[in-house]
């Protein structure tokens, strides 16, 4: 096949990537608040006096949003090399992302969880 030449396909494919680098920050520093309002919600405990349910989950949801962040910026990073390359080579781009697919299911079910979590709280 004949290698695609025209810009505009190269620069989707950036905008992609960045768009994917973009989700994955924000997942780090969501993961990042999250850990951090665990802590926070343990300072006003000690200061009011009250007792409040064990927060210690939202220290492990918010280190696993920082974690999924990390693999999806290396994984968008992998993504967009092999696009590059299949643009090159002239190859057609429909194949559906497995990126998208297992980052949509993995927080589908953290959101899930969390919701259960929540629930379980009342």
């Amino acid at each position: 096949m004949e290698p695609n030449r025209d810009p505009r396909v190269y620069l989707a494919v950036e905008r992609t990537f960045l768009a994917w680098v973009r989700t994955g920050l924000a997942l780090m520093g969501f993961g990042f608040v999250v850990a951090r309002f665990g802590l926070f919600i343990r300072e006003i405990a000690a200061t009011t006096g009250r007792t409040l349910p064990p927060v210690g989950i939202s220290s492990w949801f918010g280190i696993a949003l920082v974690m999924i962040g990390v693999v999806l910026n290396i994984a968008s990073v992998v993504r967009y090399i092999e696009l590059l390359r299949k643009t090159d080579r002239g190859e057609q781009l429909r194949n559906p992302s497995v990126l998208a697919v297992i980052l949509g299911l993995g927080l589908g079910v953290i959101g899930a969880v969390v919701v259960v979590w929540l629930i379980s709280l009342r």
